[in-house]
């Protein structure tokens, strides 16, 4: 590993918000350094679907690495009562995360950032001798840096640092599948039995991710529920190729996202949207800011770290807010979530609005009518 005396910048994890943290520290000026324990590239659980606010969040040079531009979506209820939505612009993008944070690595590498993978991270410490921190590696040398940014999961080491709180966790369990020659523009979404739960299809070529979520602690209701899903939708007999789960996190409403220069982004922040669980339009957003954030600390700054925190607060905690209303309503009720998307094309239209990222999730529970519902379930 190539050491200076010491980094400005480490970022920890290099999915979608660690890469787009390092690419902007580096960009600022900053000796960026960026670690992940896995080697690159590496499968990573996610169904891969872009909606419209995570596809214009990604640099030109990666938007190559989408497979598939999806125009229908249909939405059924434990199976029944379809529902389909069309759309002559893209609703989501399909992407393999493996190419997909190995294409946001390679820019982050591009603007200066020094990659390291197979090398995770023991302990984050003040650097008592040099100010900012020193940073434990597995192998157990120790990088110091002026800044940190801990994007390194839903497991995150950093997360407990920083004081992060989680309001909720969720299992999801995925299989990759090849049926065959698959490509379609249409995916399949399904709300299931458990509470809050939903599965999907999301086609990538000659692949298809088959999954669902729910609460965590019903593992062999969710097990079921995915074999259910994939004997229904004829991908039970399909070879799999990669089977996994995984938790998701979303924080509490005014959840810290940073302890001076030590900073989290992504799911290691608890940043996704509640209601579908949508995380990387989250990530790339957060990880950008936070590695603006920690190149001005790094430079001197120490306000940026508070800005950052200031405009997760005003941008995103919104949609958080406005996911989790709608999730538990969602859950009580969710039965009227599909009447509304099967009956009214104004619901349909505003669904289209959300995956193509022309509408906020907070700006449609703004509505009037969606307020009034929120407020008789909530």
């Amino acid at each position: 590993m190539p050491e200076p005396d010491r980094y400005d910048v480490v970022v920890v994890g290099a999915g979608p918000a660690g890469s787009s943290a390092a690419r902007e520290a580096a960009a600022a000026g900053a000796r960026t350094l960026l670690i992940d324990r896995a080697r690159f590239p590496r499968y990573k659980t996610c169904g891969g679907g872009l909606v419209g606010a995570s596809l214009r969040e990604l640099p030109p040079e990666v938007r190559r690495v989408v497979r598939e531009e999806v125009t229908e979506v249909a939405v059924t209820r434990r199976g029944r009562s379809e529902v389909v939505l069309r759309s002559r612009r893209p609703l989501l993008g399909m992407v393999d995360r493996r190419e997909l944070d190995d294409a946001l690595v390679r820019v982050a590498v591009a603007a200066g950032a020094v990659f390291v993978d197979g090398v995770g991270v023991r302990d984050v410490a003040p650097d008592v001798d040099g100010g900012g921190w020193a940073v434990r590696l597995t192998d157990d040398r120790v990088v110091p840096a002026r800044a940190v940014v801990g994007a390194d999961g839903s497991a995150s080491r950093i997360a407990p640092l920083v004081g992060v709180r989680i309001a909720r966790v969720d299992l999801g369990l995925e299989d990759e599948r090849m049926p065959g020659a698959t490509s379609t523009t249409r995916v399949a979404l399904d709300w299931g039995a458990g509470a809050g739960s939903y599965a999907w299809v999301f086609p990538k070529g000659d692949r298809v991710a088959v999954g669902v979520i729910e609460r965590r602690g019903r593992g062999e209701a969710t097990r079921g529920y995915l074999g259910a899903w994939r004997r229904r939708t004829a991908l039970d007999e399909a070879p799999a190729v990669e089977s996994s789960g995984h938790l998701t996190r979303w924080r509490e409403p005014g959840s810290p996202v940073h302890r001076g220069g030590l900073l989290v982004a992504g799911d290691a922040a608890g940043l996704l949207e509640p209601w579908m669980r949508e995380g990387i339009s989250f990530a790339l957003r957060s990880g950008a800011w936070a590695g603006a954030a920690a190149a001005g600390v790094a430079a001197g700054d120490a306000a940026a770290a508070d800005r950052y925190a200031e405009r997760i607060a005003a941008e995103l905690e919104p949609e958080q807010r406005a996911g989790a209303a709608l999730l538990r309503a969602f859950e009580r009720a969710p039965g009227l979530v599909h009447a509304a998307l099967r009956l009214s094309p104004a619901a349909r239209r505003a669904f289209a609005r959300f995956c193509r990222g022309e509408l906020a999730l907070h700006e449609i529970a703004a509505r009037r009518p969606v307020r009034a519902a929120l407020r008789l379930l909530g």
